[in-house]
C-alpha cells in the first residue's frame, strides 16, 4: 500500500514543482511597474491580498509599499514597509515548513527576503519620511539601518561575502544633513568610503562615487574638520572651497529594475559506492556530492537538480544630467549596484543551495528505491518523475530598482522646479520637469526619482 501513497506524493511535486516562475505569475505587476502604470499595478497588489497571510507575506508588504510611494500615498507606504520591517524582525524559520521544503520543495517555506532587500525596507521607509518633510522619522531610519548592518557584519565573518553596504552609510550622511547634523554626516560618509575603497572594490568593482568625495570634504569643513577637508580634498584632486549654495536639492536617482530569478538544470551521474554510499558527479562542473543511501540504492544512473539564478533585465535609461535655473549640469554618481549585489549574495550561498537541492533529490531516489522494493515498474517511473519535476524557489523583490544614483544641485531663493534629461540605451535624449517643494534658506531637499523602465528578462521559459 505504501507505493500508492507515495504515488500521490509525487503527483503533488508534479502540480507544485511545473508552477510557472514567481516572475511569470507576477508579469503583469512587473509590465505594469515598467510602463509607469502605478494604478494597474496597485490593483494588481489589491487582488493579490491572500499573500498577506501566506508564505510571501513579505513580498506583499514590500511591493505594496513600493507602489503605493510611487503613487505618492507616503504615510500608506510606510503602513506596508512597516509591517515588512516587522516580518524581517519577527520572523522564525517554521520546522514543518523547513521539513516540507526539504523532502517536496523549497516554495513550501515563507520567504525570508535577502539580505540586501532586508536593508532596502529601511531605505525607501527614509525616502518617504525625507518626502513629508519628517525628519525625527527619517532619523530613526537611519539608525535602523546601523542596527541592521551590524547585525549583518555579525553574521558572516569572511571579507569575501556581501556584509557591509556602502550606500546605506550614504543614504545615512544624507539624512543627518537634512537634519542639519554634519557631524554625524562626515563619519557617515567616511564609513562609506572605507566600504567603497575596500568592500564594493573588490566584490562588485564600484568605484568612490564623485558626490561622496564632494560631500566628505564638505562636511568635514562644516564640522571644523580643516585638516581633515584638506587631507580628502588633497587625495581626491578636488578645490577645497566653501559652499555658499542658498539650499541644495539631493536627488536620487532610482533607475530600471532589479534582477529577477530563473532556475537552471545540471545533471548529475549516479555513482555506486561501498557500504550503502552513492555519490552524485558532474564531471563537467567538478561537482561531488556523497550521500548515504543504505539499503535503498538509487535505481536510475542519473538524475537531474535545479537550483535558482538570477536573471537581469536591461534599463532603458542608460545616463542622466540635472539642469539647475542657471542652466548648469550635474551628473549622477553611480552609487548602488543592486543588481551586482543580487547575483553575489545568490552565488554566496550556492553551496547550500547544491546540498539542500541534492539532499531532497537524494531522498526522493530513496523514496522510489523503496517503492521499487514491492513494484520495479513504479518505483522506476517515481524515480524519474521525482526527478522531472525538481524545482527551484524563484521569489525576489521585484519591484526594486536595478541600481542607484545621486546627485546635489545648489537651489536658488524661490526656485520650484528643475530639468533632467535622461538618455536612453539609443542615445536618445529626454527631458522632463521635477517640481520643488517649499524650501527655506540653509535646506537640505532630498527627493528620489524613479525610473523603472526595463526591458524583460530573458528567462530559459519564456511565457
Amino acid at each position: 500500500m505504501i507505493y500508492r501513497f507515495l504515488i500521490c506524493l509525487t503527483l503533488v511535486f508534479t502540480v507544485v514543482a511545473c508552477a510557472p516562475t514567481f516572475y511569470q505569475k507576477t508579469y503583469e505587476f512587473n509590465k505594469a511597474l515598467s510602463e509607469s502604470n502605478y494604478d494597474q499595478a496597485a490593483s494588481f497588489m489589491a487582488a493579490s491580498k491572500k499573500m498577506e497571510t501566506g508564505r510571501l507575506e513579505f513580498l506583499y508588504y514590500v511591493n505594496y509599499g513600493m507602489v503605493t510611494s510611487l503613487q505618492r500615498d507616503f504615510d500608506q507606504s510606510n503602513q506596508y514597509f512597516q509591517k515588512a520591517d516587522i516580518f524581517v524582525e519577527d520572523h522564525k524559520k517554521s520546522v514543518l515548513e523547513e521539513g516540507g521544503a526539504l523532502l517536496l520543495n523549497p516554495n513550501l517555506t515563507t520567504y525570508p527576503g535577502e539580505d540586501h532587500e532586508k536593508l532596502m525596507v529601511n531605505y525607501f521607509k527614509a525616502l518617504n519620511y525625507l518626502e513629508m518633510r519628517q525628519y525625527n522619522e527619517a532619523l530613526v531610519e537611519c539608525k535602523r539601518m546601523n542596527i541592521r548592518l551590524n547585525q549583518l557584519s555579525d553574521k558572516y565573518k569572511s571579507d569575501k561575502k556581501y556584509k557591509k553596504d556602502a550606500f546605506i552609510h550614504v543614504m545615512m550622511g544624507i539624512i543627518y544633513e537634512a537634519f542639519n547634523d554634519p557631524n554625524n554626516a562626515f563619519i557617515a560618509y567616511r564609513n562609506a568610503l572605507d566600504i567603497y575603497e575596500n568592500d564594493y572594490a573588490r566584490l562588485f568593482k564600484t568605484p568612490v562615487p564623485q558626490q561622496l568625495k564632494l560631500d566628505l570634504v564638505r562636511t568635514a569643513q562644516k564640522t571644523g574638520l580643516w585638516d581633515d577637508a584638506d587631507k580628502y580634498a588633497k587625495k581626491f584632486g578636488i578645490e577645497n572651497k566653501k559652499d555658499d549654495a542658498y539650499a541644495d536639492l539631493v536627488l536620487l536617482w532610482n533607475n530600471g529594475m532589479s534582477p529577477v530569478k530563473d532556475e537552471w538544470g545540471i545533471n548529475f551521474a549516479i555513482i555506486q559506492g561501498s557500504n550503502g554510499w552513492v555519490t552524485f558527479v558532474n564531471k563537467d562542473l567538478g561537482l561531488t556530492f556523497p550521500y548515504y543511501a543504505g539499503k535503498d540504492q538509487p535505481s536510475v544512473s542519473w538524475i537531474r537538480a535545479v537550483f535558482p539564478k538570477y536573471v537581469e533585465r536591461k534599463s532603458f535609461y542608460k545616463d542622466a544630467v540635472v539642469m539647475d535655473s542657471t542652466g548648469n549640469k550635474y551628473g549622477f554618481s553611480f552609487a548602488e549596484d543592486i543588481n551586482a549585489i543580487s547575483f553575489k549574495v545568490l552565488e554566496e550561498r550556492m553551496l547550500l543551495e547544491f546540498s539542500k537541492t541534492l539532499l531532497r533529490v537524494a531522498l526522493k531516489q530513496s523514496v522510489a528505491a523503496k517503492v521499487s522494493q514491492e513494484n520495479e515498474g513504479w518505483g522506476a517511473a517515481l524515480s524519474i518523475i521525482g526527478s522531472a519535476t525538481e524545482s527551484a524557489d524563484t521569489r525576489s523583490w521585484q519591484s526594486l530598482p536595478k541600481d542607484i544614483s545621486y546627485s546635489r544641485i545648489p537651489l536658488v531663493e524661490g526656485q520650484s522646479s528643475i530639468e533632467i534629461e535622461l538618455t536612453t540605451l539609443k542615445g536618445t535624449k529626454e527631458k522632463r520637469t521635477i517640481q520643488l517643494p517649499k524650501f527655506n534658506k540653509g535646506e537640505r531637499v532630498v527627493l528620489p526619482y524613479y525610473t523603472l523602465t526595463s526591458f524583460d528578462a530573458q528567462t530559459s521559459s519564456q511565457f
